[in-house]
């Protein structure tokens, strides 16, 4: 099987929650080995993902629309982190769910659109917090018709390019929707940072079937580069998580572990409700700019 980013061939890895994880020799590129899927979003992505019941831990959200604070500062943060880079424009926020980060964007001067493949999300974007949502995902060729009514001069992908069950597609009508000299925000997990590196095939971001991708600096500027786009800046952000949510995810990644559930018992003494900062160590953001002249494969 040859690699999605730099097209070498590839070899298997090792194997997590029965899905085949290989790894590109080339570009060091990390992905699960699967057929393309196209209900992938629906099957996962659901509303189970956004409000899961049950107190066995989920790759979701307990209560999604709890961290609606917590989500409008993390669009805050962006917006300072952008300021230096790029002048205020249009966004697109990819897999923007009800839309809080791209709210949060918005008040600090950005105009954009939201896009999100779960309909019961994107609709309470409209309904309550009166964004312009397009429901839909980036995968799928027909969003170049009701999204590119003018490139945008900023495509948002926070924690979601990892996700992708077709990356090249994706990030082809991506390419498309940006206009040249505009740009793109990437925030995904690090595949070298030192937890990944230390912990090996038991990294808790080895999570599919949700999780279909796993980056480096490196890899991820590569791939970018095939679409025209080069880098321009990169940091680690300041990521908050609520106290229910924290406990679901640990409760989910540990149970993978050896004694991984006896090491998640600690966490029920955290309070719902509390805010807790993200280990930010495993994260990183990514700035790119497409090419004046287009490039783009």
């Amino acid at each position: 099987m040859v690699c999605p980013i730099c097209g070498a061939q590839t070899r298997f890895l090792f194997a997590k929650h029965g899905y085949p994880i290989r790894g590109c020799g080339a570009c060091q590129h990390r992905f699960v080995a699967t057929a393309p899927d196209v209900d992938h979003l629906l099957h996962h992505y659901g509303d189970h993902y956004f409000k899961h019941e049950g107190t066995g831990g989920s790759a979701g959200y307990p209560d999604y629309l709890g961290e609606a604070n917590l989500l409008y500062a993390h669009g805050w943060h962006y917006a300072e982190v952008l300021k230096p880079f790029v002048p205020l424009g249009t966004v697109l926020d990819v897999g923007a769910a009800s839309g809080f980060i791209l709210k949060g964007l918005l008040e600090r001067g950005w105009h954009g659109v939201g896009l999100e493949p779960n309909a019961q999300m994107a609709d309470y974007g409209r309904a309550t917090l009166g964004l312009a949502m397009i429901t839909g995902n980036l995968e799928n060729s027909a969003i170049l018709g009701p999204a590119k009514r003018a490139p945008f001069d900023l495509i948002t992908m926070i924690q979601v390019i990892a996700h992708f069950h077709d990356l090249r597609q994706a990030l082809t009508n991506a390419a498309a929707l940006t206009r040249p000299g505009g740009f793109w925000l990437i925030e995904s997990w690090n595949r070298t940072s030192w937890p990944a590196r230390l912990l090996g095939h038991h990294w808790h971001e080895y999570s599919p079937p949700t999780v279909l991708h796993w980056f480096s600096h490196t890899g991820l500027a590569q791939v970018a580069g095939q679409f025209g786009f080069v880098e321009v800046a990169r940091g680690c952000p300041r990521k908050w998580l609520n106290g229910a949510h924290a406990k679901s995810l640990l409760r989910y990644k540990l149970s993978a572990l050896p004694g991984g559930r006896l090491l998640g018992l600690p966490s029920a003494l955290i309070p719902d409700q509390v805010k807790i900062p993200y280990p930010n160590f495993d994260l990183f953001w990514m700035l790119l700019q497409k090419r004046t002249s287009d490039t783009s494969l």
